[in-house]
């Protein structure tokens, strides 16, 4: 279909009616009004404009200690709070009154230990971050790995071999190479593995996991790291020995990893690396191949997580996995991007690809399995001033928190005022933007919303019973390991909300205001009284 200006106002034209259309044409209007509604920003800051936006930069206070009986509330809104400390709630010994909007806390009831909060180290990241000047390196490590005045990361995801945010397509091994001796992680020693010690020296400790987004071009059947393709079957294993030597480079480098995914998105064709996997082709890669060759390695603790794409299918991939004790065995979890919302994206099927509650029934089903969220973030542009972004951030924290999620990887720490850079132009937002044309670091609402649950979520904190009786009050809350408890509220409408707060038969009456987050701490006598 010839693609003009005819054909965007019509697609338009159709899209606002509401009218049936050509399913191609459908997608169209919806890239276009998501280009309308959620890109007018990031078009006015990269305008001339740009120089006099006011755009936020971070307050990074250092939280006061919660006192007794007390809560202690962070609020950020789109008002212009940004990690506001307010003024302590008192909590009373006193019942709900009938019928009013309430979120009630228990924390005797125990579920999942959260591991903590993380992003990814990309070329494309660790080359803009080199980039910087020296202030502003350390800005950004602060604001990210800091425990006590940034979002105190301590989770951070490789792309082993290259990606779209990468320099172009390359490899650890040279072509042909099909015993590995040419294996080097030398390009990583540019860019990346200095951005990994200066993270790792921040937050003291960060848990490295590992994907591939494609082997070398030469061992797929479409001789392309690109546009789909399968591994060759007599290369499975080289290629499973070539994660073990990956493992093995980490490690003499003083960086260890915690663990690795299968491949990333193993059922997307796309302009980028990639490589696709069916359950039973990925099931037995792990049982036949990879489990074992890790296993009879000096990397046997690592970690292995199946699936690595949208929330659609991971029930389907980890029943087919799981249900083979011989590939199970060797999967510690599953990982899961959360793409797939068409209220921010243009392609999922108009049936609906999101499923929040499969995460939920991967669990139910094998409890002893774990659950990590590996890759987030906004696609069509850096979506500078969209406040909606960090909304939408706060919402899947929030649901996949409830359905057992035990910790969360953003996709780049980094990114460009243009989303980039990206070799084949798949431009995206990350929670700091650095522009490189005016030097200045931008703090997308993103970097805000993710810290209302990173700064205060620490790592070994055990989600708590929390329940909300109204749909438009989002809440999830954890007991953190010295006893105090959090809670994390979100309001996405256009309204305040009057609610009571309620924990062990001592209340609150507060508010949270129109699109807006609000974090509550308690003190740990509070929610553990003799």
């Amino acid at each position: 279909m010839i693609f003009n200006w005819k054909t965007a106002v019509a697609v338009l034209l159709a899209a606002a009616c509401q009218v049936t259309v050509d399913p191609t044409v459908a997608m169209l209007a919806k890239l276009l009004r998501d280009t309308a509604r959620s890109r007018l920003g990031t078009l006015a800051y990269q305008s001339p404009l740009g120089d006099w936006f006011k755009l936020a930069e971070p307050t990074l206070e250092t939280q006061p200690v919660p006192q007794p009986w007390l809560v202690q509330a962070t609020r950020t809104s789109k008002a212009g709070d940004q990690f506001k400390i307010l003024e302590a709630l008192k909590l009373e010994i006193r019942s709900l009154p009938p019928d009013v909007p309430h979120v009630l806390l228990d924390p005797s009831k125990g579920y999942q230990t959260f591991l903590g909060f993380g992003g990814s180290f990309t070329e494309s990241s660790a080359d803009l971050f080199q980039q910087m000047s020296p202030d502003m390196q350390e800005a950004v490590l602060q604001a990210y790995f800091s425990r006590d005045k940034g979002l105190a990361y301590n989770w951070g995801r490789l792309h082993m071999g290259s990606c779209d945010f990468s320099k172009g397509n390359w490899s650890c091994v040279a072509e042909g190479d099909e015993k590995l001796e040419s294996f080097s992680i030398q390009r990583y020693q540019n860019t990346i593995l200095p951005f990994l010690r200066r993270a790792q020296k921040a937050a003291g400790d960060i848990k490295l996991l590992a994907s591939p987004w494609s082997p070398p071009a030469w061992m797929k059947d479409n001789q392309q790291m690109l546009n789909g393709g399968t591994l060759l079957p007599r290369f499975r294993s080289s290629w499973a020995k070539h994660f073990v030597l990956f493992a093995e480079a980490f490690e003499s480098e003083g960086l260890p990893l915690w663990g690795f995914t299968v491949q990333n998105e193993p059922r997307a064709v796309t302009p980028w690396e990639n490589c696709l996997y069916t359950a039973d082709e990925e099931r037995d890669f792990v049982r036949d191949h990879l489990g074992p060759a890790l296993a009879a390695s000096t990397s046997s603790h690592l970690k292995l997580l199946i699936w690595d794409h949208n929330r659609d299918n991971m029930f389907l991939r980890a029943h087919t996995i799981y249900s083979d004790p011989e590939a199970a065995k060797y999967v510690w979890g599953i990982g899961y991007h959360w793409y797939g919302d068409t209220r921010y994206e243009f392609w999922p099927a108009r049936e609906g690809m999101l499923l929040f509650d499969n995460v939920r029934k991967v669990h139910e089903l094998w409890p002893d399995k774990h659950i990590i969220m590996t890759e987030s973030c906004q696609e069509s542009g850096p979506r500078i001033g969209d406040w909606k972004l960090g909304e939408r951030y706060a919402e899947a924290i929030i649901q996949d928190l409830e359905n057992w999620l035990e910790a969360w990887i953003d996709w780049n720490l980094i990114l460009d005022e243009t989303g980039g850079p990206n070799h084949v132009q798949n431009l995206v937002s990350a929670p700091v933007i650095y522009d490189r044309a005016r030097k200045k670091l931008v703090f997308l609402s993103s970097f805000y919303y993710i810290g209302h649950f990173s700064r205060y979520i620490v790592p070994g904190a055990q989600r708590i019973a929390v329940a909300s009786n109204r749909d438009k009050l989002k809440a999830t809350g954890f007991r953190n390991p010295d006893g105090t408890l959090v809670a994390v509220l979100l309001n996405q409408e256009d309204y305040d909300i009057r609610f009571w707060l309620n924990v062990n038969g001592r209340s609150a009456e507060t508010e949270l205001p129109a699109r807006s987050i609000t974090t509550y701490r308690f003190h740990h006598d509070d929610v553990n009284p003799e």
